[in-house]
């Protein structure tokens, strides 16, 4: 006759197993939303209001404090309560409900931006919000030329980001940008208008180089590109803000150069390391840039002289010769 105690390991075995997965299954699974500091009640699925319940939190039970029949009690909630809620039947663990709560907060008012770069092919608008929800958040934007609605294209590389081509040069007719930021708990929204020409703003200078130059103990040469983005210098130049100072003061000297992308101090201090960078700005319209990288310099200085000279090489000679003393000599007798 066969052994009957492995058969009876193999259903108590069987029967662990489906107790662990119905515990895990996601079968009536959620996503549920609460502000930061909302009272929150879970109701477990379809199960009566006196039925006998487990509820776990992250896979930790919670005692019966935080029940009301059936019911999962969360008061004055906060950003650590985050995660999944399960409740199960009586003491079976046959898992009736499962939710994952999401706290966070509605969004405040977006900031938004609008700048063109690259005048004149066109400007984009970015974006960001001044504190973060914890959950997510959706943006919509809408770009108003007058009458015409126009097509904001998202950037390839950032997320809150969009660009618009310019369809009419030389437009008087106002921007009308709104954006507007929704989550599960609420929406927001803010709205620029502005003239093309208001928004104009190249990019700082490009590879600036800070020079000494030979046997000008106060002059450094600086040069520059234009940056790299603005696509049209020939037709529309640019204008450069150069400033300057040594590391050992606090102010700027300041220099305005309505053309070319060089420019020779002339006023430096001798041995001082300086401190250069340069903003742009087109010649008739918008905004001066930010300011380049900063690149750091110090004027020519001398290199102390060596003696070279046969008179200063015989007279050094001479004097080393003339202090040299022999030692004394010693006589030794033999004593016969």
């Amino acid at each position: 006759m066969a052994n009957p105690v492995p058969s009876a390991c193999c259903v108590v075995l069987a029967a662990v197993v489906v107790v662990y997965a119905q515990r895990h299954s996601q079968q009536d699974s959620h996503i549920q939303y609460e502000r930061v500091g909302a009272d929150v009640t879970m109701k477990c699925g379809s199960m009566d209001w006196d039925a006998a319940v487990t509820w776990t939190a992250n896979g930790t039970d919670f005692d019966e404090s935080h029940l009301n029949g059936s019911y999962l009690i969360l008061k004055n909630v906060n950003l650590t309560q985050s995660g999944q809620y399960s409740c199960y039947e009586g003491s079976s663990w046959h898992l009736k409900y499962q939710t994952y709560l999401r706290v966070g907060t509605p969004p405040k008012e977006p900031l938004l931006m609008c700048r063109s770069n690259n005048y004149p092919k066109g400007f984009y608008c970015s974006w960001h919000l001044s504190t973060p929800t914890y959950i997510p958040n959706s943006f919509n934007i809408s770009v108003i030329h007058g009458t015409r609605e126009m097509v904001c294209e998202k950037d390839v590389f950032l997320k809150n980001r969009c660009h618009i081509r310019y369809l009419q040069l030389f437009s008087t007719v106002k921007y009308k940008v709104t954006l507007t930021v929704t989550n599960a708990l609420g929406k927001n929204s803010t709205t620029l208008t502005f003239d093309e020409f208001a928004i104009v703003k190249p990019d700082p200078p490009e590879s600036v180089v800070a020079k000494p130059v030979p046997n000008n103990p106060r002059r450094l040469e600086v040069s520059w590109q234009n940056p790299s983005s603005w696509p049209d210098p020939e037709s529309f130049p640019l204008k450069f803000f150069l400033r300057y100072r040594p590391l050992i003061l606090d102010q700027w000297q300041h220099v305005e150069l309505s053309d070319g992308t060089s420019h020779t101090i002339t006023d430096a201090y001798a041995g001082k390391e300086y401190i250069i960078q340069v903003a742009a700005k087109d010649n008739d319209i918008g905004t001066w840039s930010d300011w380049s990288v900063a690149v750091h310099a110090t004027p020519w200085t001398e290199e102390p002289k060596h003696l070279t000279t046969e008179a200063q090489i015989t007279e050094t000679t001479s004097a080393s010769t003339s202090s040299f003393m022999p030692p004394p000599t010693t006589k030794i007798c033999d004593k016969g």
